[in-house]
C-alpha cells in the first residue's frame, strides 16, 4: 500500500477535490436511477451502458469535428428517444411485475447494447479531447482538469432544472403522483404508460448527459458501462429514493472514496475496492434489516 498520501497533506487535498467533482458526475447518473426505480419499481442493470452509449454520440460529435462540449445538449435529446423506445419495446412488459423479473429484462438489455456497440464503434478505448485544460490551486501544488469542473458544473445545472420541471411542470407532477401511488393516479386520470415512458426517457437523457461529460473527461469503450451501474445502484442504496440531497452527498462520498483508493492501493484495485464496498453495504442492510425484524417478534 503506498501511504505517501497521509505523508504528504497536499495529495489529501488533491484526492478530495478530485473525488467531489468526480462524485457530482455519479450523482447525476445514480439520480436518474432513482427517479425511475422509484416511478417505477424496476432495477435498471443497464443504466451503465445508457451512459456509455451516450458518451459516443458526443464522441462521434467530435470527430465529425465538433465541440464534443455540445454532446450534453445533443445527447440527452437523442438518448430521450432510445429510452421511450426501450420502454415501448421491452420495460412495459415488466412494470408492475416482480423486481427480479425487470432485473433480468435490464441485464438482457446491458448484454445487447455492449455487443451493439462493440458491432458499431469498435472495442478501442477512445476519448473526446475538450483541450479545456487545467486549472492549478495551491501555488501549483493541485491540479484539477478543467474538464473535470465543467462536468461538475454541467451536472448541478442539469440536477436543478430537473428538480424545477419535476416541482412545476404538469408532467412533473404526474410523475410525482405516480410515484406515491399509482393506483391512484390512474383513477384521477393520469395516463401512467405516459408517465412511465417519459420517466424511462428522462433517466436515459441523464444518461445521455452523462455520458457525453465521461467522453471529455474518462474514457469509452463498450464494456465499460457496469462500474456506472454499480456506482449508481451504491449511491441510490445509502441516500434512499426520492431523496436528491442524500444522493449529492452520496455520490461526492463515493467519488472521494474512490479517489483516496486509488491512490493508497493502487489504480488497478480502484473498481474493485467499489464492488467491494457495495458488498459491505449491502451486508450492513441485510444486518439492520434482520435486527428490526428481531424487535418486532
Amino acid at each position: 500500500m503506498d501511504l505517501l498520501i497521509f505523508q504528504v497533506p497536499i495529495l489529501m487535498v488533491q484526492a478530495s477535490l478530485d473525488g467531489i467533482l468526480l462524485g457530482i458526475l455519479f450523482a447525476l447518473i445514480a439520480y436518474g436511477m432513482a427517479l425511475q426505480w422509484g416511478v417505477m419499481n424496476i432495477i435498471n442493470i443497464a443504466q451503465g451502458e445508457l451512459v456509455i452509449l451516450g458518451g459516443y454520440i458526443a464522441y462521434f460529435m467530435y470527430v465529425a469535428g465538433i465541440h464534443p462540449a455540445f454532446g450534453v445538449i445533443v445527447s440527452p435529446i437523442i438518448m430521450y428517444f432510445v429510452g421511450w423506445a426501450l420502454y415501448k419495446t421491452i420495460i412495459f412488459r415488466v412494470v408492475d411485475r416482480d423486481m427480479f423479473i425487470s432485473i433480468l429484462a435490464t441485464f438482457g438489455i446491458s448484454i445487447l447494447t455492449q455487443q451493439l456497440m462493440n458491432f458499431i464503434f469498435g472495442s478501442d478505448v477512445v476519448v473526446a479531447q475538450s483541450n479545456f485544460g487545467t486549472t492549478f490551486l495551491f501555488n501549483y501544488m493541485v491540479t484539477l482538469p478543467n474538464a473535470k469542473i465543467f462536468a461538475a458544473g454541467v451536472s448541478i445545472i442539469f440536477a436543478i432544472f430537473l428538480v424545477i420541471y419535476m416541482r412545476k411542470s404538469k408532467l412533473g407532477r404526474a410523475i410525482r403522483a405516480t410515484a406515491q401511488n399509482a393506483r391512484a393516479a390512474k383513477i384521477l386520470g393520469v395516463d401512467t404508460e405516459k408517465v412511465y415512458a417519459a420517466t424511462f426517457g428522462i433517466n436515459a437523457a441523464l444518461c445521455g448527459v452523462a455520458g457525453s461529460l465521461i467522453a471529455i473527461t474518462f474514457t469509452l469503450h463498450p464494456y465499460v458501462g457496469l462500474p456506472y451501474t454499480v456506482r449508481s445502484f451504491m449511491i441510490v442504496i445509502i441516500a434512499g429514493l426520492g431523496n436528491l440531497p442524500g444522493v449529492a452527498l452520496s455520490g461526492m462520498g463515493l467519488g472521494v472514496f474512490e479517489q483516496f483508493a486509488d491512490y493508497i492501493l493502487g489504480t488497478e484495485f480502484r473498481i474493485g475496492s467499489v464492488f467491494l464496498l457495495l458488498v459491505l453495504i449491502l451486508v450492513y442492510r441485510r444486518f439492520k434489516l434482520s435486527r428490526k425484524r428481531e424487535y418486532l417478534k
